[in-house]
């Protein structure tokens, strides 16, 4: 078995052979750099292991940088959010701490031509209100001296009126002058009547 010779004349060896497969052929001495690393130490010549790269070059984090941000442009962002959630936030609490509710007008109708005979008298009072939630307080006074308990009346909110119903029922033959009068109680106090005629002659 004849042993391989390296060529004459040429710096051949495994080492450096292993080091061509590895890390690529050497560089001319002139073109190498030296290499900075943490510390005070610096590496030169063609045989030294090139150091790794910082794990954040500087190129890469001025790039990756994002630009900086026109100041006024996030200000004016943020101002409109913040006069929009005031505004929601001032209606909010308007309709739910806003003025109550208020009475417009108040007027009593009924069937001009009164009840049959032992028929019943439908009396209607109508309450205009602003729109706003609340509760009414009332009592009905009829002409023949009874008058009811305060009856109370919930009016919904965006509701602009309350109908308010007496039903005054007559009996027997006879001609009787009626009245109905609504007292309004609270939020304001009101009154309104009507007056109808009662006639049975059988």
């Amino acid at each position: 078995m004849t042993a391989s010779h390296a060529p004459e004349g040429d710096d051949y060896s495994a080492t450096v052979l292993g080091s061509h497969w590895f890390s690529g052929p050497p560089a001319p001495a002139e073109a190498v750099a030296p290499d900075r690393v943490e510390g005070s130490v610096l590496r030169f010549g063609p045989g030294v292991t090139a150091a790794m790269p910082a794990p954040f070059p500087l190129e890469a984090a001025v790039a990756a940088a994002p630009a900086p941000r026109r100041r006024g442009a996030g200000l004016r962002r943020y101002t409109l959010a913040a006069v929009v959630l005031a505004a929601v936030l001032a209606y909010l609490g308007w309709q739910r701490f806003g003025p109550g509710i208020e009475v417009r007008d108040v007027a009593v109708t009924t069937d001009p031509a009164g009840p049959a005979c032992d028929a019943t008298a439908d009396v209607v009072a109508v309450v205009g209100t602003n729109g706003r939630p609340g509760t009414l307080t009332y009592r009905w006074i009829r002409s023949d001296g009874t008058k009811s308990e305060e009856l109370t009346e919930r009016v919904p909110r965006g509701q602009n009126e309350a109908r308010l119903h007496l039903l005054w029922t007559f009996q027997g033959t006879g001609n009787y002058q009626a009245k109905a009068e609504l007292q309004l109680l609270s939020p304001a106090q009101r009154t309104a009547s009507v007056n109808f005629t009662y006639r049975c002659s059988r």
